[in-house]
C-alpha cells in the first residue's frame, strides 16, 4: 500500500496506484522494439488529447522538466534575423523573456499587469509595427495566480500577421480541454506530472510537422535542445535520440490510458468540481483570492495572505503537510499569497478533508477565523 498524499501544489500532481506502479517494470535497454511500441503510444495519446491529425502533427518528447519545452520552442523555432513576441503577464511568461536573454534572441517584451487580461489592441499594434515577428510566445495558464489568457484570440491576430504562436500550456494541458487547431496553436507543450498526472521526467511539445521541418534551416543554439533534431530521430527511427526517462514514460503510458478512460470532459468537469470546493472553503473562512474568478482558469487559487499577525506560512504548511496535505507559496513579487491548485487524482472529498486539517492548522495557530484583511 502507497501511502496517499493530496498534493494542492501546481505540480507534480497527485497520481492514482496505478500510474505509481506502473514503473515497476523489468529491466529493459530504451532500444528495444517493445519498449519503441510504449514511445509510440504515448506519442499518439498526446496528440489526440489536444485533436491533433498526427498527418499534421507531431509530439516531440524530451526529458526534463516543463521549462525544457520552453527552451526548445524559442531556440528552435526563431528564424535568422525574426523576432519573438512576449506576451508577459505571469512568472511563466517572464521565464519566456529570460530564455530569449539567456540565447541573445531578438525579443519584445510586452508587459501587462499580472493580474488583468491582456489588451489584445496593444497585442495586435505590436505586430502591425514590426513585420520582423515570427513568433508570439504566451502562457495559458499562468499558474501564479490562476489567469487564463485567451490564447484562441491571440492565436487569431498571430496568424493574421503570418507569426506563430507558442503557448505554454503546461498547466492546462489534459485538464482545460484544447483543440489545437481550432484554438489557433501552432504549438503547445506540458510535462508529464502535471495534466496527464503520470511522474516528472518527461515533457513534450506537439506542433506543426511542416514548421519543425522548416526549423531544420534556421540557426541551431543548442544541441540537446533542438527541435528539429529531436524531432528527426524520432521521426526515422521511432525513438528518442538520447536516453529517455524509461520509468517516466511507462507511467506516461499508463496516465494517457486512465485520461481516455475518464474522457476529456469528465476529467475537465472534475477539476472544476475541485475548484469549486476550494472556492467554497476559502469563502467560508473569510480568504481573499488575488484575481476575479472570471479572469481564472478553474485550476489555481492565488489566496492573499490574512493581516494577522499569527499567521504563519510555514507553520501552516507544516501542519497540513504531517496531515497528508501540500499547499504552495506564491510566485508573484511583492504579494503575500498562497496558492490551492485543482491538479492531479483529487475531487471534492479530498478538497473537504483538506479544510478540516486547514481550520484545524488556522486555530493551532491562533489565526481569526473569519480572517481579516
Amino acid at each position: 500500500m502507497i501511502t496517499r498524499k493530496i498534493l494542492l501544489n501546481p505540480g507534480p500532481a497527485t497520481t492514482t496506484d496505478t500510474v505509481k506502479m506502473a514503473q515497476v517494470v523489468p529491466d529493459i535497454c530504451p532500444r528495444e522494439k517493445e519498449f519503441i511500441d510504449v514511445i509510440r503510444e504515448v506519442e499518439e495519446g498526446l496528440l489526440g488529447i489536444v485533436h491533433a491529425d498526427p498527418t499534421e502533427y507531431a509530439a516531440v518528447m524530451f526529458c526534463g522538466s516543463g521549462t525544457i519545452c520552453m527552451d526548445v520552442a524559442l531556440n528552435s523555432l526563431l528564424p535568422d534575423g525574426r523576432k519573438v513576441l512576449i506576451i508577459n503577464n505571469g512568472a511563466y511568461s517572464r521565464r519566456g523573456v529570460e530564455i530569449c536573454k539567456f540565447y541573445h534572441l531578438p525579443y519584445i517584451n510586452l508587459e501587462f499587469p499580472v493580474n488583468k487580461l491582456p489588451d489584445l489592441q496593444r497585442i495586435e499594434r505590436e505586430l502591425e509595427e514590426n513585420p520582423d515577428i515570427a513568433l508570439v510566445y504566451i502562457t495559458h495558464h499562468e499558474t501564479g495566480t490562476g489567469l487564463l489568457n485567451p490564447v484562441q484570440e491571440i492565436g487569431e491576430l498571430a496568424h493574421r500577421y503570418h507569426a506563430l504562436l507558442i503557448a505554454d500550456t503546461t498547466s492546462s494541458y489534459a485538464m482545460l480541454p484544447i483543440n489545437i487547431k481550432e484554438n489557433n496553436i501552432d504549438f503547445c507543450m506540458a510535462s508529464a506530472q502535471k495534466g496527464i498526472m503520470g511522474i516528472t521526467g518527461l515533457s513534450y511539445l506537439i506542433g506543426r510537422r511542416e514548421e519543425i521541418e522548416k526549423s531544420a534551416a534556421y540557426p541551431t543554439r543548442s544541441y540537446y535542445c533542438n527541435l528539429y533534431r529531436q524531432y528527426a530521430y524520432m521521426r526515422d527511427h521511432g525513438e528518442m535520440h538520447f536516453t529517455p526517462p524509461v520509468q517516466a514514460l511507462y507511467a506516461a503510458r499508463q496516465a494517457i490510458r486512465e485520461y481516455f478512460e475518464e474522457g476529456e470532459q469528465n476529467k475537465w468537469k472534475r477539476h472544476l468540481r475541485v475548484m469549486e470546493a476550494i472556492s467554497t472553503g476559502l469563502q467560508k473562512l473569510g480568504f481573499q483570492m488575488y484575481i476575479p474568478r472570471t479572469i481564472q482558469s478553474g485550476l489555481v487559487a492565488a489566496v492573499l495572505y490574512p493581516e494577522d499577525e499569527n499567521w504563519d506560512f510555514e507553520k501552516i504548511h507544516d501542519y497540513c503537510y504531517e496531515r497528508g496535505f501540500t499547499i504552495y507559496p506564491g510566485k508573484v513579487e511583492q504579494k503575500q499569497m498562497f496558492r490551492l491548485c485543482a491538479f492531479g487524482a483529487i475531487d471534492e472529498t479530498d478538497i473537504e478533508k483538506f479544510f478540516k486539517v486547514f481550520e484545524g492548522a488556522l486555530t493551532i495557530s491562533k489565526v481569526q477565523i473569519p480572517v481579516r484583511y
